[in-house]
């Protein structure tokens, strides 16, 4: 007898469990029930999409229930959502809600990848029509239709977490003024004040307009908000985007038995499964181990989640696979500049009681007389006693991604302070210092060389 394994949500984890299930077990009753209109979307390209760097909706949807029909025999139900997870049966219950049937369906296995909503401060915001929050495509083509459509001058984006970067660039650069608020002290609240400095810096230098320790406590205006006004002053904006950070979509698990982590997010082990026998979580709903932190995050990536997907459908179909952890990683753009960031920031460190040396590094990614060379600046944790990296901050052009990278497969592999300056790396004018930015980096933190 075939088995049947049901999949609540069809974006990244979803899909890729989904995908995963199926070349494991070619018989397998494989079916995902989702909510939304459009699944296994690129989440991440939704600010390119409004600002216009992506052309079409299709470049960011490339497939639909019949391409996963086709290709995996598998069954996605979009406009479903599964509203009661019976564990004991096995069974769910599902709402179509394109017509409001009801109805059951069992599984041998469940996968959970609900996903997150955006957090909104106010619901009576969303009421108004120039309020808006990215979370899916269709969010993205209301922001998109109403750019277009009113012809707005000035946009006001609550938040500078990285959604609410990538908005920045992409409003500014469509020729629409922002301003940004930030309810915390700095921008980016998940780096050290002073890499945020530079940012935020960088960031005013292109026009931008930032107030950072500034609560938003009302929006004015019947229809449209018109004004914003914070708890020092009163903006002007012809738009507002909650860009406020998301929470888990937990609320179905919860209601099942399924535990809750101190992140309030899904708590998994290391094979992606739930405290519930034969249910397995993965994507933004749940949180994933930190080699770093050496405890459970909270870090809502499509890059983890596809990973976490992986793990759960592999596991799901028999395997007995373990996703050893994450190490916190990130990379945004901001007009012509990178951030990326491993770890823990300095906060956190300290919050833990770590010993910590810090190490700070300006170099270009290739030398100065090459075509293309700009400056980055990289910030350095280190734990006093055991060496091990427990953070890197980087700011700058050209480089960025590739330098972040490589100090990401090094630490992964056990590499520690003192690996970094003799690793052999690759050299080239055209592509890198003759010491590259990592190595640099290993010979400042020996001693040798003044940051």
């Amino acid at each position: 007898m075939s088995k049947r394994i049901v999949i609540i949500g069809g974006v990244a984890g979803g899909t890729t469990a989904a995908t995963q299930a199926r070349r494991n077990d070619r018989d397998a009753e494989i079916i995902i029930y989702d909510r939304d209109k459009d699944i296994s979307y690129s989440g991440c390209s939704l600010p390119y999409y409004i600002g216009k760097i992506v052309n079409t909706r299709r470049e960011i949807v490339p497939r639909d229930s019949k391409y996963f029909k086709e290709k995996f025999n598998v069954d996605v139900k979009i406009l479903h959502e599964v509203t009661y997870i019976d564990s004991k049966n096995k069974k769910v219950k599902v709402k179509n809600l394109s017509t409001g049937e009801e109805f059951e369906d069992h599984y041998d296995k469940l996968v959970i990848a609900t996903g997150a909503s955006p957090f909104i401060p106010n619901k009576e915001w969303m009421d108004k029509d120039n309020v808006f929050v990215l979370r899916n495509v269709e969010s993205a083509d209301r922001i998109k239709k109403y750019i277009e459509e009113k012809n707005p001058k000035k946009a006001l984006i609550v938040g500078t977490g990285f959604i609410g970067m990538e908005l920045c660039e992409n409003l500014t650069e469509i020729g629409i003024d922002v301003t940004m608020v930030e309810l915390k002290d700095q921008v980016m609240p998940t780096l050290d004040r002073d890499m945020a400095n530079r940012i935020e810096e960088y960031i005013k230098e292109k026009g931008v307009t930032i107030y950072t320790g500034e609560e938003v406590k009302s929006l004015l205006g019947e229809k449209s908000a018109k004004k914003a006004v914070t708890d020092k002053r009163v903006i002007d904006a012809d738009m507002v985007i909650l860009s406020i950070g998301i929470r888990a979509n937990v609320d179905l698990a919860l209601n099942a038995g399924v535990n809750i982590g101190k992140t309030k997010a899904i708590r998994v082990n290391e094979k992606m499964e739930t405290n519930l026998e034969d249910i397995y979580a993965a994507g933004d709903c749940a949180e994933i181990y930190s080699l770093i932190h050496e405890d459970y995050v909270y870090r809502p990536l499509g890059t983890t989640a596809n990973k976490m997907g992986r793990i759960a459908g592999k596991n799901a179909t028999g395997e007995d696979l373990s996703y050893e952890g994450i190490l916190s990683t990130g990379i945004f753009k901001i007009f012509d500049k990178t951030v990326a960031f491993l770890g823990m920031n300095q906060r956190e460190a300290e919050a833990l009681g770590k010993k910590v040396d810090i190490h700070y590094v300006k170099t270009y990614n290739k030398p100065p007389f090459m075509s293309g060379a700009s400056i980055m600046y990289i910030k350095i944790m280190v734990e006093k006693e055991s060496e091990k990296i427990l953070g890197i901050q980087i700011f700058g052009g050209e480089g960025v991604d590739k330098t972040i990278d490589t100090y990401v497969a090094a630490i992964t592999f056990g590499a520690r302070k003192r690996d970094l300056a003799l690793i052999d790396l690759s050299y080239s004018p055209p592509y890198s210092t003759v010491n590259s930015p990592v190595i640099q980096s290993g010979v400042i933190m020996e001693g040798s060389l003044e940051s």
